[in-house]
């Protein structure tokens, strides 16, 4: 499942997604907030290991423990795995959640990506490693960078995202998906691209006119 998301847009899944009638059209991705950072990547697809981090106030010391708990979760996960971000701290604008020494140790345990409601720094770095960021930007320091809680519900800008969740991204933008829901997308991918080629088909060709495509667009 995850070799044959890749041959597919995130706008196509979304499509997909809302002819399965699982959510409303409103939920299940970020957005325009959230932005790939490394669109020449090509598409990003894996399982989601979530945390909870708070990263600029003293609230408590780190606690290397949690660290180790994070990096675990993401061994044990399927692969490959996207590690994703919630900041649970007060001042997210100054929040650097990953650089190139945890997208390093990440990308060892089998990670791809990370996606973060905050920022991510050590871009020239993480790139030359080939990992991906979905993120708000890019921020220089991680302050007083913890991690919190490992294996929650998280939200990415809104985007609720569970643990084991596909998450499935490329520059045009992120999409959460259930692993209970994947089967059924495939049909439905094949469904959608159908009725676009048909209708593209219509609107390049010699036979063109308005009247004739209201006809293939109102039922």
């Amino acid at each position: 499942m995850i070799d044959y998301l890749k041959t597919v847009d995130t706008p196509t899944l979304s499509n997909a997604i809302e002819l399965l009638n699982i959510r409303p059209r409103s939920e299940g991705f970020t957005p325009l907030q959230i932005k790939c950072q490394f669109p020449e990547f090509g598409r990003m697809v894996g399982y989601a290991v979530t945390a909870h981090v708070e990263t600029v106030t003293r609230l408590e010391p780190a606690d290397m423990n949690k660290f180790i708990d994070l990096y675990q979760a993401l061994d044990a996960s399927p692969k490959p795995g996207v590690i994703a971000f919630q900041e649970v701290g007060g001042h997210g604008d100054y929040a650097a959640h990953c650089g190139e020494v945890m997208a390093t140790i990440f990308t060892r345990l089998g990670a791809i990506g990370l996606v973060s409601d905050c920022g991510v720094r050590d871009i020239p770095e993480v790139r030359a490693m080939g990992f991906q960021y979905f993120s708000r930007g890019r921020v220089a320091s991680h302050a007083y960078f913890r991690i919190v809680r490992v294996g929650v519900p998280v939200q990415v800008a809104g985007m609720v995202i569970q643990p084991g969740d596909i998450l499935h991204g490329d520059e045009n933008g992120l999409v959460q998906l259930s692993p209970s829901d994947a089967p059924r997308v495939a049909e439905m991918v094949d469904k959608v691209r159908t009725r676009e080629k048909k209708l593209m088909d219509y609107v390049k060709g010699a036979d063109f006119t308005l009247e004739g495509l209201r006809g293939k667009m109102v039922e």
